[in-house]
C-alpha cells in the first residue's frame, strides 16, 4: 500500500480509535453514575428515618461531585469542555452537620448533578458502543482464517456459533471491515452528543457563572493589591538603596568639594570627578528602575519588537513568531512583556534547554501566547520559578495560564490575556530585532 495512502487512513483512523478507549472510559463510569443514583435516593429515604440521611446525603454529595468533576474534566475529549459549578464549602461545615445538610440541599448543582445521573448511565452506555462496535469487527476481520480451519475439520459448531460452510465464514470479513470502519466513524459522534447532552445538566446556570465570575473576581483583586504593594515596596527599596544612597553621597561629596574650593582645589576636583561619576551610576539605576515598571522598548517598538529583542538576550536559540495585527492597551502590554521575560528567563536558568520558542497571536478578542522549551521538564506552580506570580501577574487582567511540563519535557506555558487592538503603534525607532 503506497504511504501516502497509509497516512490518510491513519489520520481518518486515529480518532475513532482514541475514542474507543474514551468510550470504553465513559461506559464503565457510567456505571458508577447508577450506583449514585441508587446512594442518592436511599439517602434521602433515610432522612426521616432517625436523622441517619442527614448525614448520609452530604456524604453521597460529595462522591457525586467527585465523579462528575472527573466527567467534566473528561468533557474536553469531544471539544465540549464543561466548567465546574461547585461554590466552595464555607468554613465550619463538617459532614454531619445540619448546616452542611442545608446548605447542600439549597445548592441548585446538587439537584441538577441528581437529575444528571439516570440519563448518564442511559447515554454512558451507548458510548461503549464506540469501543465495541470496532472491537466486534476487528474480531470479524482476525478470526475469518481460524475459523475457516475449524469449519472445514467440522469443529465449527463446539467452538464458535454455527456456521454451516467456509462461504458464510467468508463473508464474515467483509462484515467485519464494515463494521470497523462504521465503528471508529460513529464513535467521536456518540462522545460528542454524550458530553453536549451532558452539559444541559452539568454546566453552570447563569447564576452560577454570576457567582463563580464574582468569586474570581474577588480573589484576582486581592492578588492584584498583593502584587501591587509588593511592586511598591521593591520600587521603594530599590529607591532607598540603590539612586537614593548615591544621591546622598553626592551631595555630601559636592558640598565637601565647596569648602575645599578655596584653599585645596586639586582635593575639591578629585571630588568633583568623584561626584560626577557618582551621578552617572545613579542615573544608570534610575534608568534600571524605570525599565522594571515600563520598559523603554516597549514605548518604542511595541509588544512585537520588545518580544524579539528579549529573545535575543537569552542563552539558548529562540524561535519568535509573532502575529500581531495592532497593539494591546499599554497595561496589557506590559504584563505580556514581563511574563514572557520571566518564562525566558526559567528557561535559561533551570530547563538546560538547547532550544526554545515564543508564539504571540491574537484572535477572537483574546492575546495567545506560548512558551515552548525542549529541557527536562518538570516544571510547576510551586518549584520557586516564578510561574506562580507570572499567573497572579496575568489574572490580574482576567487571563489565564496553563503549564504543562512532564518529566523530561518539553515545557509548554500557554498564556491567555483577553484584549482588544489598536492600530499598530508607529515609531521613528519600531522595526524589528
Amino acid at each position: 500500500m503506497d504511504s501516502s495512502v497509509r497516512a490518510a487512513l491513519w489520520r481518518w483512523a486515529r480518532p475513532g480509535l482514541i475514542s474507543a478507549g474514551q468510550g470504553l472510559t465513559v461506559g464503565l463510569l457510567s456505571v458508577t453514575n447508577l450506583a449514585l443514583f441508587l446512594l442518592s435516593v436511599v439517602s434521602l429515604l433515610l432522612i426521616p428515618a432517625l436523622g441517619i440521611g442527614f448525614v448520609l446525603f452530604p456524604t453521597v454529595t460529595v462522591l457525586v461531585r467527585l465523579s462528575l468533576t472527573l466527567q467534566r474534566r473528561m468533557s474536553r475529549w469531544a471539544g465540549q469542555p464543561i466548567v465546574s459549578p461547585y461554590q466552595p464549602v464555607p468554613a465550619g461545615m463538617p459532614l454531619g452537620s445540619w448546616r452542611r445538610f442545608r446548605w447542600t440541599v439549597s445548592d441548585p448543582a446538587t439537584w441538577r448533578d441528581f437529575g444528571w445521573l439516570l440519563p448518564g448511565t442511559v447515554t454512558g452506555a451507548v458510548c461503549l458502543l464506540a469501543f465495541a462496535l470496532p472491537l466486534y469487527g476487528l474480531e470479524g476481520i482476525l478470526l475469518v482464517p481460524l475459523m475457516i480451519y475449524l469449519i472445514t475439520d467440522g469443529y465449527g459448531y463446539a467452538l464458535f456459533w454455527p456456521m454451516e460452510n467456509a462461504v458464510e465464514a467468508w463473508l464474515c470479513g467483509p462484515q467485519g471491515w464494515l463494521i470497523l470502519g462504521a465503528g471508529l466513524t460513529v464513535g467521536p459522534w456518540l462522545l460528542w452528543l454524550h458530553f453536549r447532552f451532558a452539559g444541559f445538566f452539568l454546566a453552570p446556570t447563569q447564576a452560577q457563572e454570576l457567582a463563580l465570575r464574582v468569586r474570581h473576581l474577588t480573589i484576582t483583586r486581592a492578588d492584584t493589591i498583593d502584587t501591587q504593594a509588593a511592586e511598591l515596596r521593591r520600587i521603594e527599596r530599590d529607591l532607598h538603596d540603590g539612586a537614593q544612597a548615591r544621591l546622598v553621597a553626592l551631595r555630601m561629596s559636592i558640598g565637601l568639594a565647596a569648602e575645599l574650593l578655596t584653599h585645596d582645589p586639586v582635593r575639591a576636583a578629585r571630588l568633583l570627578g568623584e561626584a560626577q561619576q557618582a551621578s552617572g551610576q545613579a542615573l544608570v539605576e534610575l534608568r534600571d528602575l524605570v525599565r522594571g515598571i515600563y520598559p523603554p522598548v516597549l514605548a518604542e517598538r511595541g509588544l512585537d519588537g520588545a518580544v524579539r529583542a528579549l529573545a535575543l538576550t537569552v542563552t539558548p536559540p529562540v524561535d519568535v513568531d509573532i502575529d500581531l495585527p495592532g497593539s494591546p492597551p499599554a497595561a496589557v502590554e506590559a504584563a505580556a512583556y514581563f511574563a514572557v521575560a520571566e518564562l525566558l528567563a526559567n528557561v535559561a536558568k533551570h530547563s538546560a534547554a538547547r532550544h526554545a520558542s515564543v508564539r504571540l497571536a491574537h484572535a477572537a478578542g483574546m492575546l495567545r501566547m506560548e512558551v515552548r522549551d525542549d529541557g527536562h521538564g518538570g516544571a510547576t506552580f510551586d518549584a520557586g520559578s516564578g510561574l506562580a506570580g507570572v499567573r497572579r501577574r496575568l489574572a490580574a487582567f482576567d487571563g489565564t495560564m496553563t503549564v504543562t511540563s512532564p518529566p523530561g519535557g518539553p515545557t509548554i506555558v500557554t498564556m491567555e490575556l483577553p484584549c482588544e487592538l489598536s492600530s499598530r503603534r508607529t515609531s521613528p525607532f519600531s522595526g524589528t530585532v
